[in-house]
């Protein structure tokens, strides 16, 4: 299928075409009017006249197969010769009528004009000589005349074939201004609309497949063995409350918390691999890798801060009247894994394949609501920042060995009199608070709130 805007483009050249076609034909006749002008009427020389009508049948004959070919792809080609000729014809007119001041001075013009806007330097070169050539074969049939004639008639054939010209040309420059004008003003249409389905088409790939194909790295998908950090999480418990809500509100909770997780994964940089259901897959060290223990830590700093999102979700999702608390439980493993595009030729998938990433799949099925599991190998990687607590080993399915396996706490410069976040959920009572997201101009109410909370605890009386 034909491009539209190629078509648009090629049609716009073809009438441009057309219309040059149509301005060097008036310059033919307007050559061959003053010639015939400059004959001694009735006493007509024979040269002349053979040259007038061949001039006449050359200017119609050129007209016509020009028009025919005015969709050849070398038609640009085409014009510049047949302008050339035209120059020799000039040349020879100006010679056989004795050069006469006034046509001289306004033909001359025309052709460095019109070599110099349709060719450029190299074209005003070849036409100058090709004029000169016109000149010098009229020394050949006619003995030369140096005579700068004025005669009164043929300036005036000369001013109205040279006036007709600028005249035409500049009604063909801006036909030809105005075109352009609306054709860019529909390409910027078609642009903008592009770009809104370019939009659209992004949110259905992940981020760095998408950056890799718009700036022409996409080799840069191809397969290859990676050591890479592999992140599983899902929501314990959403397929029974799927059974308990309406589908719509369903669907804005599951929406809700996919924006936030991806929100997120995008901050540390990770590659978003799929979306199953309530789960997510992401991969970090595929393209943007920052060294194994970078990648690592990246991971888990997502893993946490999903983890403290999730807190804010419960209690949002809670006043909106969804009872049942909603955890998210995650798995992280690294490993060598082989990271890059799959499929077919029709339909590609740009994932990562290996038993670490069924590993980290089983660690997240493994983990308790809340929990965020980690293998030894993570686990060796990021000991020195993040603090973690030895689980000991699981059995995981599709693995004949028990798998070493940690629960991830903290950071440690969180932890201890640094800690800055603190949560805690029992009945009655639920409370997160991160204090690296409280704005110094809410500091005072938040104290405040804490105090009159903790005040009201102590004067009330529990049974």
């Amino acid at each position: 299928m034909a491009d539209p805007n190629s078509q648009v483009s090629e049609k716009l050249a073809a009438d441009f075409s057309l219309r040059q076609n149509d301005i060097r034909t008036l310059i033919c006749f307007a050559a061959a009017g003053t010639l015939m002008v400059n004959m001694n009427w009735p006493e007509v020389s024979l040269i002349d006249a053979i040259v007038a009508i061949s001039i006449l049948a050359y200017a119609v004959a050129t007209y016509l197969w020009l028009r025919t070919r005015a969709y050849d792809d070398n038609r640009a080609k085409l014009f510049d010769k047949v302008m050339t000729v035209d120059a020799v014809i000039i040349g020879m007119v100006l010679g056989l009528s004795s050069f006469s001041l006034l046509p001289s001075i306004l033909f001359v013009t025309m052709i460095q004009f019109n070599s110099l806007i349709n060719g450029g330097v190299k074209k005003w070169m070849v036409d100058n000589l090709a004029f000169g050539g016109g000149v010098a074969f009229t020394f050949l049939i006619r003995d030369p005349k140096w005579v700068l004639s004025d005669k009164l008639e043929i300036s005036i054939v000369s001013l109205i074939g040279i006036f007709t010209y600028f005249c035409a040309y500049a009604i063909f420059v801006h036909a030809r201004i105005r075109k352009l004008e609306l054709h860019n003003k529909k390409l910027v249409n078609e642009q903008t609309l592009y770009k809104l389905r370019t939009y659209k088409l992004a949110r259905y790939l992940t981020p760095t497949v998408w950056k890799a194909i718009n700036e022409g790295r996409d080799q840069v998908l191809t397969s290859e063995r990676k050591r890479v950090t592999v992140f599983f999480s899902d929501i314990r418990g959403f397929s029974s409350l799927s059974e308990e809500l309406e589908a719509e509100t369903l669907t804005d909770l599951l929406n809700e918390y996919l924006t936030e997780m991806v929100t997120i994964a995008t901050k540390y940089r990770g590659t978003i691999d799929k979306f199953m259901g309530d789960a997510i897959m992401v991969i970090f060290g595929d393209t943007q890798s920052e060294g194994l223990k970078g990648d690592c830590i990246r991971c888990l700093g997502m893993a946490l801060e999903m983890r403290k999102k999730m807190k804010e979700l419960q209690t949002k999702w809670y006043n909106q009247g969804i009872k049942k608390p909603l955890q998210i439980r995650m798995g992280i493993n690294t490993g060598y894994c082989t990271v890059g595009s799959f499929g077919t030729a029709q339909y590609m998938d740009y994932t990562v394949l290996g038993t670490h990433v069924n590993l980290a799949s089983r660690l997240e099925s493994a983990a308790d609501p809340g929990e965020i599991l980690i293998t030894h190998e993570t686990w060796s990687l990021v000991k020195d920042v993040i603090m973690c607590r030895d689980k000991g080993e699981i059995s995981a399915k599709g693995f004949s060995h028990p798998i070493k396996v940690y629960q991830v706490v903290n950071f440690r410069k969180d932890l201890g009199r640094h800690q800055s976040y603190f949560e805690e959920n029992m009945q009655g009572f639920s409370m997160h608070l991160d204090l690296e997201k409280v704005k110094n101009y809410d500091k005072n109410r938040v104290v405040e709130m804490l105090e009159q909370a903790a005040s009201k605890l102590r004067d009330k009386r529990i049974k």
